[in-house]
């Protein structure tokens, strides 16, 4: 990369210049074009911004240029990635993302969106693209370091811009493309009913979000048919998150308490950026994506929400077939039909010539195949984050909304990644909706690439919002969701095959029916909770063992004693972890061979960063370590290939921690690397990366911390990136925090000091209250018109 990064060899008192003089003015005065009316922005004491403005249209322009202020490299990075234009600043590198993003379009479907929009929203993101401006225009020689080192300058932000951030991380989190490619190549190494075996199913009786009726039937018959459709076109390949309310009955407040803590990858700067919208009839607070207007998590005053991934399939890939005289053409009807060919451009820094992308759009969608390695089948796919939607439409009448009626209405324009939504506010009342665009299809369940050509595995629209998910008010007297199954069999449409697995679910239930009545103490030691059921599991079958190797003996003292907590310092959690692993890998390779790295977390492509198939792994091993099927190794039994698994980890941890086994604590193998993207330059790491910073937990623990199976046991993947508990007795109580901290300025003090109260669980007050504001301000910023 960074063969730019490059002029890196700046003197250490050029790159501190550098770096100080980028930190933005948070007290004073500016003058800027475009406002209409004077805007305060009174900063915390933990650098959240307090914007008090006149209007809907000053306060969004505002929040765009407070954006900006702290994280403007940042939000440019992320329309890059969304628009397929990172090779402009990374040079070949980052071509073959750029390319796969350019066929999915992304921004194409952002044009489009923006076009549809009623006048007064486009007026909003116009404004808040109007802000951003403001203060490029005005900091042209004070930009963030990026910019420098990297030597390019910020183009202009448009109300698109942020439409397509929303489009691609809506995308991250909805797409199961990668799934459907991987599956299908198992299905044609072992075939369907083999295949079936390998996958991970929800597990029989794990809670489910709305009250259960029957009982779950796993895949079944269904994948079966899914699977044999991959051996007729053979010749023709997440993010998870926490969040549960009481009402006051189970409150010790009286009132309903909601707390949520989504999962991403953590990175520097983080994704959130907590802010307080106040003006035009809104006053809200929570954490905001930067690059979109609005707040994503949060409360008004008079409700709260919080968010979970619902792990609904919103892809599909069909596969096309293409006129081998006219490759503008495609099947459908059994006719030859012309599709569309989008021309897109490339331009890779270090390169004169631009690379060209001619792009065939069919019925179902682009061709992405061309981007795919390995893939030589024609593929489109349809994705719900392209389809026609407002989203921007639903987060603003969110901010707005106020009791249920209204917050159903707001997220019923709610487009993807469809999300579980939990639901309090100050009159008691608690609920659950999920909100999204779901398929309809016509056959099967999009769990394999369809055939394109026919016709019958088209969608037919989505699930009406009425009729999707949703409880008010339930007898529990709690509504919670973990990216678990939502409802049982019986309900009459398709969501998913690809939960996850339901052990942080389960923990949550468990520990919300634990009391009578919760206080926000006990939310927060929910949030923190490292309590592992299957560790738990994996750790009575290793007990069960009899190893050959004094190592290995003694690794099972550990495990007498091991209260299954995945805490940073405990040895137990190391040797619990490592077996998984192992043993996980010599399981699917007596069937997959050398597709065995997909399973375990092997990307697929640049742009997708692991596989679902691991997180979704445990109750499947652990189902199978159980029944011990015979027929599944060839030459050895469950027992022999759990002892062999043993002995390979604890051989491993001494290879990579020293013979000294009290030494292997989870903390020094299991950390956040808080990387910055410039930190992957050995000169530039001091200055941009906070890490490593050692963490508990893993995928399937309430305080989750996922590493990807290929890279253990670092947590590259999916970890709480933000927590909040909203008190609606008094939201003056309402409490958050985020790793990470609120600038992209390496010199801000608030560039990395919410790291260690995240690490031991503590909070900073969301302060709601002007009073309480200006009683804990660092600064006040006043924003005059020009």
């Amino acid at each position: 990369m960074l063969g730019l990064a490059l002029g890196a060899a700046v003197g250490g008192a050029a790159v501190y210049f550098l770096l100080r003089r980028s930190v933005p003015a948070t007290k004073g005065s500016v003058r800027l074009e475009g406002l209409d009316s004077p805007v305060e922005v009174i900063r915390d004491r933990w650098g959240v911004p307090h914007i008090y403005a006149g209007s809907v249209r000053d306060l969004m322009f505002a929040q765009g240029y407070v954006h900006a202020q702290d994280r403007l490299w940042g939000m440019d990075l992320v329309r890059r990635a969304a628009s397929g234009r990172l090779a402009e600043v990374f040079g070949p590198m980052a071509l073959e993302a750029d390319r796969l993003l350019r066929r999915v379009g992304l921004r194409r479907a952002a044009e489009a969106e923006l076009e549809q929009l009623a006048e007064a929203m486009r007026e909003n993101l116009e404004a808040y693209a109007e802000g951003v401006n403001a203060f490029i225009d005005g900091n042209r020689n004070r930009l963030s370091p990026e910019f420098v080192i990297l030597r390019y300058r910020p183009h202009r932000w448009t109300p698109v811009d942020g439409l397509a951030i929303g489009k691609f991380v809506g995308w991250s989190l909805s797409g199961n493309w990668d799934t459907e490619i991987v599956r299908s190549w198992i299905v044609e190494r072992l075939g369907p009913e083999e295949a079936a075996r390998m996958e991970p199913g929800y597990p029989v009786g794990a809670p489910l979000i709305v009250p259960p009726g029957a009982e779950c039937r796993g895949l079944g018959a269904p994948l079966l048919e899914e699977l044999r459709k991959v051996q007729e076109l053979a010749g023709a390949r997440g993010g998870g998150s926490n969040n549960w309310a009481v009402d006051g009955a189970k409150s010790a407040t009286g009132k309903p308490l909601l707390a949520n803590d989504p999962h991403l990858p953590l990175q520097m700067p983080n994704i959130w950026y907590e802010v307080h919208l106040n003006g035009g009839g809104s006053n809200v607070i929570g954490a905001s994506i930067p690059g979109v207007a609005g707040v994503i998590i949060g409360h008004n005053d008079r409700i709260a929400w919080g968010i979970t991934n619902t792990m609904t399939d919103g892809d599909d890939l069909f596969v096309e077939r293409i006129n081998p005289k006219d490759p503008r053409q495609y099947e459908s009807g059994g006719k030859w039909v012309d599709g569309e060919i989008v021309r897109e451009e490339i331009r890779v820094r270090g390169r004169r010539e631009a690379v060209v992308e001619e792009i065939l759009v069919t019925g179902h969608g682009p061709i992405i195949s061309p981007s795919i390695p390995g893939e030589e089948r024609a593929l489109a796919l349809r994705t719900v984050v392209a389809e026609p939607s407002q989203h921007a439409q639903a987060i603003l009448l969110l901010n707005r909304a106020g009791n249920w009626e209204e917050f159903r209405e707001a997220v019923s324009h709610w487009p993807a990644p469809t999300q579980n939504f939990v639901y309090a506010d100050v009159e008691g009342n608690i609920g659950y909706q999920m909100a999204g665009l779901v398929p309809l299809r016509a056959k099967g369940q999009g769990l394999v690439p369809s055939p394109g050509w026919t016709g019958e595995y088209d969608w037919k629209g989505f699930i009406p919002f009425d009729e999707l998910p949703s409880v008010f008010n339930p007898s529990t007297h709690y509504v919670a969701s973990a990216n678990n199954k939502a409802v049982d069999d019986d309900y009459p449409y398709f969501l998913s095959a690809e939960y996850m697995d339901g052990y942080r679910i389960q923990r949550i239930v468990e520990l919300l029916e634990a009391k009578e009545k919760h206080s926000l103490e006990d939310f927060r030691i929910i949030q923190g909770d490292l309590y592992s059921i299957p560790g738990r599991e994996l750790a009575e079958h290793i007990l069960g063992l009899q190893p050959a190797s004094e190592d290995a003996k003694r690794a099972l003292n550990f495990l007498r004693v091991w209260d299954h907590q995945l805490s940073p310092d405990s040895v137990a959690a190391t040797i619990v972890e490592a077996f998984f692993l192992h043993m996980l890998r010599n399981t699917v390779a007596a069937k997959l061979g050398p597709l065995t790295d997909y399973f375990v977390g092997k990307e697929l492509h640049p742009a997708v960063p692991d596989s679902a198939y691991l997180y979704r792994s445990a109750s499947w091993l652990l189902s199978l370590m159980k029944e011990e099927p015979p027929d599944w190794f060839d030459d050895r039994s469950w027992r022999e290939v759990m002892e062999q698994s043993l002995e390979e980890a604890v051989a491993a941890l001494r290879r990579s921690l020293g013979e000294e086994m009290s030494g292997w604590t989870w903390g020094r193998v299991h950390y956040v690397p808080f990387e910055h993207v410039l930190g992957r330059v050995r000169a530039l790491r001091p200055i941009f990366t906070r890490g490593p910073v050692p963490v508990g937990g893993d995928a399937n623990t309430v305080a989750q911390a996922s590493y990807i199976g290929s890279r253990p046991y670092a947590v590259h993947s999916f970890a709480v990136s933000y927590r909040q508990i909203i008190d609606l007795g008094d939201l003056n109580r309402s409490v958050a925090i985020m790793p990470g901290g609120q600038s992209g300025h390496p010199a801000s003090p608030h560039y990395s000091d919410m790291i260690n109260a995240w690490r031991w669980l503590e909070y900073h007050p969301m302060l709601f209250d002007r009073r309480d504001i200006e009683g804990q301000a660092a600064g006040k910023l006043t924003l005059m018109p020009a």
